[in-house]
């Protein structure tokens, strides 16, 4: 069972990048996000989607209690017909995700390895998806892993307006019954700044951490 031992985050310069290399094996994955690491393919020199671990400084982080939606948002979703599910269908998607244009981004971090570790994950009860539907069409998604109480989000899609957001919202309604008071989101997003995300150290970030994990929580039941 491959794992890798990661060096300390602290220890990682601002731009977060800690390693290169190692696997995407289940249990490498759950250690590294035990640490506070996640892994981001990117084209390095020659290699293209080399395997790169990072913990960048700052970090994104979700608190609940300053999420803010806006009157609109509530609205539209209390008028939606849309319907949300629970892991009915991860491997759905975090391929839509990976699919999906980025106006940032040239290609998606997404590979094919990455894909089906993350779908090796979901087998284990490590990552989740909530899915939204317009009757049986899947119109919006968001997927991440929940590893010792802390959930992070990967990525999310959609296809018919507010359908991403209404799937974020049915996460943050789940994970928050569980008694989980914030997410990690890794980078902060325009949108995610509006509903209230933020930017705080990686050595708070880590702080925040330890102490969500020494709760126990079990945010997928």
């Amino acid at each position: 069972m491959p794992v890798t031992q990661f060096p300390d985050p602290r220890n990682a310069p601002p731009d977060g990048l800690l390693a290169l290399g190692g696997d995407l094996h289940p249990d490498t994955l759950f250690q590294a996000y035990s640490q506070g690491i996640f892994p981001w393919p990117m084209d390095i020199g020659r290699q293209k989607g080399a395997l790169a671990w990072f913990s960048p400084d700052p970090r994104a982080v979700l608190v609940f209690k300053d999420l803010h939606l806006p009157a609109s948002l509530v609205r539209a979703r209390r008028q939606s017909p849309f319907r949300t599910t629970c892991d009915q269908a991860f491997k759905e998607v975090i391929e839509a995700c990976a699919s999906t244009p980025r106006p940032d981004q040239k290609g998606t971090w997404i590979t094919h390895p990455m894909l089906e570790a993350y779908i090796g994950l979901h087998e284990r009860g490590l990552a989740h998806s909530i899915e939204v539907w317009d009757e049986k069409e899947l119109v919006g998604g968001i997927y991440g892993v929940e590893v010792r109480g802390v959930f992070a989000g990967e990525s999310m899609f959609h296809v018919k307006s507010n359908a991403s957001k209404f799937a974020l919202l049915a996460l943050i309604e789940k994970i928050r019954e569980q008694g989980a008071e914030w997410m990690d989101i890794q980078m902060l997003t325009p949108h995610m700044e509006k509903l209230g995300a933020k930017e705080i150290t990686r050595d708070r970030y880590l702080e925040m951490l330890q102490q969500a994990q020494a709760r126990g929580l079990k945010l997928f039941l």
